[in-house]
């Protein structure tokens, strides 16, 4: 089974890794990463549980083709033993939170690779997402982003980095720093994870949608989520619809008839077009694909 490309990630839905009911019902849910969580959801007494019970999760998870992700712990005796249970064939990322800098990266990228190595897996197969949590760590995202080539996606922790700035997490508050966010990860030719709403409010999906359609226009490309109703919403609004699809042909194909009548710039549909709008257009259909 292909594994998908983080290019296409849409929605990434955390399940705890030992709620049995939630893995059971994970791979219905459309998530393009079904994001196993060893960290805030599960009490330090169960974090063994949790890393035992990750090669049966894993299966389940991925039995429709959702990429299968596991958030590991920030404290090094704790990310340890978890890159030693999460590394498998069946699971293709971690989720690193509360990203240190650089270096943070390349340490955690070293200890996967002896991991890989030691199970006879590929070297580099497993992917990492980079989440930002503390006010120290912002002005690192674009050393972050290129730490390393494991790095597909990066974002910032909206709850945490709230409570480090002893703030409420909002649009007003976010927008900074998902600004940040998309910037480093775009230099870097990585995903920009996030949006500058509320990530745990799910009582109100309307605005939740709202939000996201915002984000996306200002450049974020994958949204990770906690509950399952919020999953389809992300998968529309971050998805290029169809309706964006046709357009972006129809676009490309005007401006290169225009390329063969030896023009630079042709209107279409009521505006003009020259080779940015043109290259917006042949990202969309590469994501779509």
């Amino acid at each position: 089974m292909t594994r998908p490309a983080p290019a296409t990630w849409r929605s990434l839905m955390f399940v705890p890794a030992t709620g049995e009911k939630f893995v059971a019902k994970a791979h219905t849910r459309g998530a393009d990463v079904v994001i196993l969580d060893l960290e805030d959801s599960i009490p330090p007494g169960e974090k063994q549980a949790a890393r035992d019970a990750l090669p049966a999760a894993a299966a389940i998870v991925g039995q429709a083709g959702a990429e299968v992700a596991v958030r590991i712990n920030r404290q090094l005796e704790l990310a340890v033993p978890d890159i030693a249970a999460a590394v498998m064939p069946a699971v293709g990322t971690l989720m690193l939170p509360k990203v240190m800098g650089p270096e943070h990266i390349r340490l955690l990228s070293e200890v996967v690779g002896a991991r890989e190595v030691a199970l006879g897996m590929a070297h580099g197969h497993t992917r990492f997402v980079a989440v930002v949590e503390t006010p120290d760590a912002l002005p690192l995202l674009g050393g972050i982003a290129s730490a390393d080539p494991r790095v597909v996606a990066l974002g910032v922790g909206a709850e945490d980095l709230s409570t480090e700035l002893g703030a409420v997490p909002s649009a007003d508050m976010l927008y900074h720093f998902g600004m940040m966010v998309v910037a480093a990860a775009r230099a870097a030719g990585i995903q920009p994870m996030g949006s500058v709403g509320p990530f745990a409010d799910f009582s109100d999906l309307e605005g939740y949608r709202l939000s996201l359609r915002r984000s996306r226009a200002l450049g974020f490309a994958c949204q990770a989520c906690i509950h399952p109703s919020q999953v389809a919403i992300i998968n529309e609004e971050y998805g290029p619809s169809p309706a964006e699809v046709e357009r972006a042909r129809r676009l490309i194909a005007a401006f290169d008839a225009a390329l063969a009548e030896g023009k630079g710039a042709v209107a279409f549909e009521g505006q003009m077009i020259d080779l940015p709008v043109v290259e917006r257009a042949r990202r969309l259909l590469a994501r779509a694909r």
